[in-house]
């Protein structure tokens, strides 16, 4: 059943405590750096990770669309620290994650107006956002392309569609398992759980699966109803997004890719 837009509902108040200031967005060597030191906590730091991680979704988005008074879906938006970095922006903030123990991650309860279903069937009428958004979740999603049609379809024509994923070939792409995966996903995993003594929690053929730039860049290009804004290196400064451009070489240093869409129509 398609939920409908909750009337009067107009999310957080901007500067809520705990979020860092909004600032504007700038893809600078300086910036990556930070990105990439806030990566080495994720484990041992998760508030910093995850905190510095969303404000600096949310800067970007912001370039791209002004988040004051948007209705935005994010689709595995996980414990919330997403809706923190978003509200301060001015976002009417409305998650959908399908793992109920995501929501609860590092301790947190789901944030306001989180819905647990699918990403490949978003319970939400046609046209009901202004942005829909998802940071890291297609390479675990069995059938992404599907999910990347249902954020088309649920975003208002002249809406805005953000597609951020982790690249198998890259660094990260086995995650946990990294590099190992390069020499397969199966084989990485078995050496995770031999080293470490259990399960990886990303586990491949099922919570893991193997995604690509050009699988992302085809989609984008098919898909009838969606205009190309940009295609990035989501966490490299501006000066290295040619490397999108290159085929084989885009697929090991773009490291995530960012697909930023634009739905068709008139606007409303």
């Amino acid at each position: 059943m398609s939920a409908v837009w909750p009337a009067g509902d107009q999310g957080g108040p901007s500067g809520a405590p705990g979020v860092p200031r909004a600032r504007a967005f700038a893809a600078t060597w300086g910036r990556s750096v930070s990105l990439f030191r806030s990566f080495l906590v994720e484990q041992t730091d998760p508030d910093r990770f995850y905190g510095d991680l969303a404000a600096d979704s949310a800067a970007h988005v912001d370039s791209f669309q002004s988040l004051a008074g948007a209705r935005l879906l994010d689709v595995g938006g996980g414990p919330g620290f997403f809706a923190d970095a978003f509200g301060a922006r001015g976002a009417t903030y409305v998650a959908v994650d399908a793992d109920a123990g995501e929501m609860r991650l590092h301790g947190r309860a789901p944030a306001p107006r989180t819905v647990q279903a699918s990403g490949t069937a978003l319970p939400f009428s046609d046209g009901a956002f202004d942005i829909a958004y998802s940071s890291n979740v297609l390479e675990h999603v069995r059938d992404p392309w599907d999910m990347a049609d249902e954020m088309v379809r649920v975003v208002r024509p002249g809406g805005l569609i953000v597609l951020s994923y982790t690249l198998w070939f890259g660094p990260w792409g086995g995650h946990e398992t990294a590099p190992w995966h390069l020499l397969g996903g199966y084989r990485a995993a078995r050496r995770y759980e031999r080293v470490m003594g259990h399960a990886p929690k990303n586990v491949f053929g099922e919570s893991l699966f193997p995604i690509t730039a050009s699988a992302g860049v085809a989609w984008a290009r098919r898909a009838s109803a969606v205009d190309i804004v940009s295609v990035e290196p989501r966490y490299l400064p501006r000066s290295m997004r040619w490397v999108v451009d290159v085929p084989f070489l885009r697929e090991i240093v773009t490291w995530n890719l960012m697909l930023v869409l634009r739905r068709r129509g008139e606007t409303s």
